[in-house]
């Protein structure tokens, strides 16, 4: 069987995350530790003990997550299951700083730096309430795409609205000004989405309005030590493999304005990559669910918790 390890992003974040991994193993409780140390804060406390509403904030989400996943990736080698055991490694959006971490390419403290600064520049690059994203469920995304399009053209010049996640064969994500992705979603419900739905977010992430986020990210990125990864890293940005330092933080850079390219990802990986079982890495099922619908032929599991653990072992 051919493993990928994937790597969840936003949306996922649940209090308690993490918390019985940490009591588990000491190796999984040392990453919420570094984190801590990372960013001078218990952001572990918030995590286990804070509320919702504080966590899902982007910058506190963003670092959250990702310990969360390396929590369960230290678990795991604990029982034997190294990264390297898998033939590569994907995450969604932050999820892919999550998947460079797990296979070596990026050092964690740095990790949880960056998902700091990349969470508040994304949410400082656009005023609140001037931006937005939606849902659009039983398009693919050539007709998401001109759909966005369309409410591009039906508005004032320099709105932007534009396909931004391309999660599975019927659900895609735009985002982009506020007036423009309303248009669209009556535009997508004219077109036979069978829902079409503004989503609770605090900024229109992966379009263009996001440039300003993008720009801090390459500065940031510049000072940070890249290696080579451990095992192959799919990229968002690309949907294909890549494994150079250099080509690493330039896909970095460009995700953060562009296209979430999930289903083309997994595609590869269940098609030429080769890969028959997807193991979902830290919060939530979201992943599993969007692979199923992408490889009907794949099998997923969901490791968060130590019981998640132990099944993967055996």
């Amino acid at each position: 069987m051919t493993r990928a390890f994937v790597f969840p992003g936003q949306g996922a974040q649940a209090i308690g995350m993490g918390r019985a991994l940490a009591e588990a193993w000491p190796a999984a409780r040392a990453v919420f530790d570094e984190v801590d140390d990372a960013l001078g804060q218990k952001l572990s406390a918030l995590i286990w003990e804070g509320d919702i509403e504080t966590l899902t904030l982007t910058e506190n989400a963003q670092p959250a997550l990702m310990a969360t996943s390396m929590a369960a990736v230290r678990a795991l080698a604990a029982e034997g299951i190294a990264v390297t055991d898998a033939a590569f490694v994907a995450g969604h959006s932050l999820g892919e700083y999550s998947a460079l971490c797990a296979a070596g390419s990026l050092g964690l403290s740095d990790t949880a730096r960056l998902l700091r600064l990349r969470g508040q520049a994304m949410q400082s690059a656009v005023p609140v309430g001037v931006g937005a994203m939606a849902a659009l469920l039983g398009l693919d995304f050539a007709a998401a795409d001109e759909v966005a399009r369309e409410a591009v053209a039906a508005g004032p010049r320099g709105e932007i609205c534009q396909a931004a996640n391309d999660n599975d064969p019927a659900q895609v994500v735009i985002s982009g000004h506020r007036a423009a992705v309303e248009r669209a979603v009556e535009i997508a419900k004219a077109r036979g989405a069978k829902r079409a739905i503004l989503l609770p977010v605090s900024a229109p992430f992966h379009c263009a309005l996001m440039q300003p986020a993008a720009e801090a990210m390459r500065t940031a990125l510049a000072e940070v030590a890249i290696a080579a990864p451990a095992v192959p890293v799919v990229a968002n940005v690309t949907a294909a493999p890549v494994t150079d330092p250099a080509e690493i933080r330039d896909l970095l850079v460009r995700q953060v304005t562009g296209s979430v390219r999930w289903r083309e990802s997994v595609a590869w990986m269940a098609g030429p990559g080769g890969v028959t079982e997807f193991c979902e890495i830290g919060a939530g099922k979201a992943l599993s669910g969007m692979v199923k619908r992408i490889a009907k032929e794949a099998q997923t599991r969901a490791i968060g918790t130590p019981e998640d653990v132990a099944a993967a072992k055996g």
